[in-house]
């Protein structure tokens, strides 16, 4: 069975095969750690773990690297502002190395939470100052360079088709400009490496052959994954932000260096909406998964709500699917600890799942694939068995969920059986049965509640006790 990806450079959905027979390289744009992450931010990592897992479900060895951007990412995305990680430290009162650590920690805190799993590799820019100055060396040596007041500059015009990832249409830019281009050459120039301000000592810069200063921020991307992936590997994922600026202006580096557009795919996971809205660090005015534990929702409900999305497409985010994707989801976990192990996986549901991750990691239909088989009359173990090969892509740890535990002497036992009932009929979706034993519980004086952690039980005038879900 062959696997279908959306690549942004051709703009169609196309079969994939592997650069190299032994493994396939995935690049994926890092966080700037300034801050930290927004849901909408996770979004996109959520789709390139997907990515992965679906490799990898179809037999390929994946050579996943993460960049850490910690130096170089200036407030405008282009070159324009100061630098985040400067701006963060005087924000904060810490220095620029510790607001690094402390959101890079943050993030693959987030990370471990939504059960992404770990890349090969994690490269930081600060650790890759050399390979990015040899970067620029090389480029200079080529003739794609200048020189101005405060960095050094790539010529974009020294590409025929600089900006066709992002279709970028050149002579209407260049036409249409209405703010002063100061010594940059062309609207579409970056910058490669920036001087230190004369004057004044940044906590982050350091000695190069052009002065003292520090990287672009477009140009460690490219040093690093021609250092881990070669200069042409399989598949550099990020969000659709990146397509116009940071990932058009990779690929100009690549090609004027290595002479290849760096990936054979390109692929993007599109925003989080709040009311139609796009989410932005930037704006400070964000959720971040912190906000989301403080209000009781399981980290993994959230995963569940992305995937309910094919990542391609906007998804708006409201309390209301979020609560129903945690529904949805401890609906699953509950009835998959109610069938007992030691089946086979079933052929058919197995070719029904893996070709819907196939077409473009299309998991909204996978998905519903699942929920068919809940409703099948395969055999509980089957279906167990099934489950469990499905969730090395789905990634909700279903074999390691437990439900909480009653255990609570305040809670009479009359009421306690009456939970374990319940518990059984919501894994055997008597639904009827279910609510009916939820109101002979609230005549005992007792309230349950469905939770991410499972069931709680509450006393109409008192706090809530666990109970099994």
């Amino acid at each position: 069975m062959t696997i279908e990806l959306y690549d942004n450079w051709e703009r169609r959905v196309r079969q994939f095969e592997p650069v190299h027979k032994e493994w396939v390289g995935l690049y994926c744009c890092g966080p700037t750690v300034y801050d930290f992450a927004h849901i909408g931010n996770l979004r996109t990592y959520l789709f390139e773990d997907i990515l992965r897992r679906a490799l990898e479900l179809n037999g390929y060895t994946v050579r996943h690297v993460i960049n850490i951007t910690d130096v170089g990412h200036l407030l405008s995305d282009a070159d324009d502002g100061e630098d985040k990680m400067e701006r963060g430290s005087r924000r904060t009162g810490e220095s620029a190395w510790a607001i690094a650590q402390r959101f890079t920690d943050a993030f693959k805190a987030d990370m471990r939470a939504l059960n992404m799993l770990e890349p090969a590799v994690w490269c930081k820019a600060t650790d890759h100052i050399a390979e990015q100055i040899a970067f620029i060396q090389a480029l200079e040596a080529k003739g794609y360079t200048y020189r101005t007041s405060d960095g050094i500059y790539f010529d974009t015009t020294k590409l025929d088709d600089y900006g066709y990832l992002a279709r970028i249409d050149k002579a209407g830019l260049d036409a249409g400009r209405r703010v002063s281009l100061g010594e940059k050459r062309n609207v579409t120039d970056f910058a490669l490496w920036k001087f230190s301000p004369a004057g004044e000592t940044r906590q982050m810069e350091w000695d190069s052959p052009w002065g003292t200063g520090f990287p672009g921020w477009h140009i460690e991307c490219s040093a690093m994954s021609a250092k881990y992936l070669e200069p042409w590997f399989d598949i550099h994922c990020g969000g659709e932000d990146h397509i116009a600026i940071h990932h058009t202006n990779e690929i100009a580096q690549n090609q004027a260096c290595h002479g290849t557009r760096l990936a054979n795919f390109w692929m993007h996971g599109h925003f989080l909406q709040l009311d139609a809205a796009k989410m932005s660090k930037s704006s400070g005015d964000f959720l971040r998964l912190q906000t989301l534990l403080d209000k009781g929702i399981d980290p993994l409900a959230y995963r569940y709500l992305c995937l309910t999305a094919h990542y391609r497409s906007p998804l708006n985010f409201t309390w209301e699917a979020l609560q129903a994707a945690q529904s949805a989801l401890m609906r699953l976990r509950t009835t998959y600890a109610s069938w007992p192990a030691g089946g086979r996986p079933d052929q058919s549901f197995m070719e029904r799942f893996r070709a819907e991750v196939n077409n473009d990691l299309n998991l909204p239909r996978a998905l519903a694939t699942v929920w068919e088989l809940l409703k099948s009359d395969l055999a509980p173990a089957v279906k167990r068995a099934s489950l469990d090969a499905v969730d090395s892509v789905l990634g909700f740890d279903l074999n390691r969920w437990q439900p909480a535990h009653l255990g609570e002497a305040s809670i009479p036992d009359e009421v306690k059986a009456l939970v374990e009932q319940r518990r059984q009929c919501r894994a055997a979706k008597d639904w009827k049965q279910s609510d009916a034993l939820r109101a002979a519980i609230a005549e005992l004086g007792y309230q349950v509640e469905d939770r991410a952690d499972g069931m709680t039980v509450r006393r109409l005038a008192g706090q809530a006790v666990p109970a099994d879900a």
